[in-house]
């Protein structure tokens, strides 16, 4: 099986903040249905560290992705990834006292022939459409998310709380070595979207609120355009986001059938 994406779209602004500590890779002006490796990152540490964070995580990943990746794609490679910003942190640091305490989300989305490989740290998300319904989604590794799993608070009451922007991991440095959840998605059919984002957009956009805006017969532009009008109305925070179409799934002929493709020539 061999997937193929249409043309993704993205955004990244920084809402009613003062400056925009999110990140996403490749940059929305450069991205090409060609491409295979997706980030959204949400810095944190303040000032200007959170947005350190999140684009040295945007630069470094796609480094260690050109440099050493060789092969299949498995978790173990992606948690290496993650050493590696945490290397680069460190370094960072150590030239720039200054970015002491800066950290990062990060979701990451990896086409690879007939799998999609989404690994997240933090509460950036990553969920897959099909049809206006929400077949897959990442799970927060937040406070709010934890209560959420232990029936203390609903979903809709954790988007909203006031403690919704406590993280349990994040990506910091060596002295904070954290870990990454990834998941294979080998259940992909043609028009699926799959939708990243920071947790800006999540304030905005209720879960019911985006199965129904994936529902609508709209373009994925339409669809972008939508997502940053509401989120600048409504987000205090930063807003950033990916939309990654699944133009078609091709499904690898058996040897039988190319066999008699190859006779079938013949007649």
């Amino acid at each position: 099986m061999n997937i193929l994406l249409g043309q993704p779209f993205a955004a990244s602004e920084k809402g009613k903040r003062k400056n925009n500590e999110d990140a996403v890779y490749p940059l929305p002006e450069v991205v090409s249905s060609e491409d295979s490796l997706f980030l959204v990152c949400d810095g944190v540490g303040g000032e200007n560290k959170g947005e350190i964070a999140s684009c040295l995580t945007c630069e470094m990943i796609p480094a260690f992705f050109r440099t050493f990746l060789i092969g299949e794609i498995n978790s173990s490679f992606i948690q290496k990834s993650v050493q590696y910003v945490e290397t680069c942190f460190d370094q960072y640091v150590t030239e720039h006292p200054e970015a002491i305490g800066m950290a990062t989300t990060m979701a990451m989305l990896y086409v690879e022939r007939g799998t999609v490989v989404i690994a997240h740290i933090g509460d950036s998300r990553v969920y897959q459409i099909r049809e206006g319904h929400i077949i897959f989604q990442t799970e927060d590794h937040s406070l709010v998310n934890s209560w959420v799993k232990l029936g203390r608070i609903t979903e809709e009451e954790a988007r909203i709380h006031p403690q919704k922007n406590i993280i349990l991991r994040a990506i910091q440095g060596k002295n904070h070595p954290t870990e990454v959840d990834v998941s294979f998605i080998t259940d992909v059919k043609d028009g699926d979207i799959f939708f990243m984002c920071t947790d800006g957009v999540i304030e905005s956009w209720r879960k019911k609120d985006l199965e129904n805006l994936f529902a609508e017969p709209f373009s994925l532009e339409k669809i972008k355009d939508t997502l940053v009008e509401v989120c600048s109305e409504n987000s205090r925070d930063n807003f950033s986001f990916y939309l990654i179409p699944v133009k078609n799934v091709q499904k690898k002929e058996s040897l039988t059938e190319n066999f008699l493709t190859f006779l079938y020539s013949f007649i």
